[in-house]
């Protein structure tokens, strides 16, 4: 289902993008965001299951809330802060702490920028709906030069991405290649 609305809704005007989706988007990532859901309840049934009950409240907290209009004049361009969880697969839940990112918007869409911590990233964000958006980026790590989509299939990312808060924005990478079931980005400021 997931699939059939990234398709049908990649060129939706409510958010800038820099191309359509699915002329980018990869046969691997394409499955692993239509697996989104099932996925997501996985991991999360792992977290739960088996991380701190510490770390369980920060994720939870994280997760809080509805999904918010990404239109009506919302900005999110600027500094963030933010931190990243990983839930699911070898160990059930970790917490990081909190790091520094960036959106811009070049004039043909959002870009983000993970700009501290050893393990980065980089990409671009595309309209699903009008609360929803996929996230198309790369990782990296620090000392490295920032890569772009599609460069090494081993470092693409792909993630939903939802505005959960007045300033918070959630972005979860289903089936990430390294570590985890559920890679959970939360930005806040």
């Amino acid at each position: 289902m997931l699939l059939t609305l990234l398709l049908l809704l990649a060129g939706s005007p409510l958010v800038h993008a820099d191309g359509t989706l699915d002329k980018r988007i990869s046969a691997f990532d394409k499955d692993r965001l239509a697996r989104f859901d099932a996925i997501m309840t996985e991991a999360l049934a792992e977290a739960r299951a088996g991380g701190s009950a510490g770390d369980i409240k920060l994720l939870e907290d994280a997760l809080a809330g509805t999904a918010l209009p990404l239109a009506e004049g919302f900005d999110p361009t600027g500094d963030w802060n933010c931190r990243t969880f990983k839930a699911g697969g070898g160990v059930p839940l970790v917490a990081y702490g909190w790091f520094k990112c960036r959106i811009s918007d070049d004039g043909s869409g959002w870009m983000l920028q993970k700009l501290t911590g050893s393990q980065r990233t980089s990409g671009l964000f595309y309209t699903l709906s009008a609360t929803r958006l996929a996230y198309l980026g790369a990782g990296y790590y620090a000392g490295e030069e920032a890569r772009r989509y599609g460069e090494d299939a081993k470092q693409d990312q792909a993630a939903v991405a939802e505005r959960r808060g007045e300033n918070r924005i959630v972005i979860m990478f289903p089936a990430p290649q390294f570590e985890s079931k559920l890679d959970v980005l939360v930005l806040e400021r």
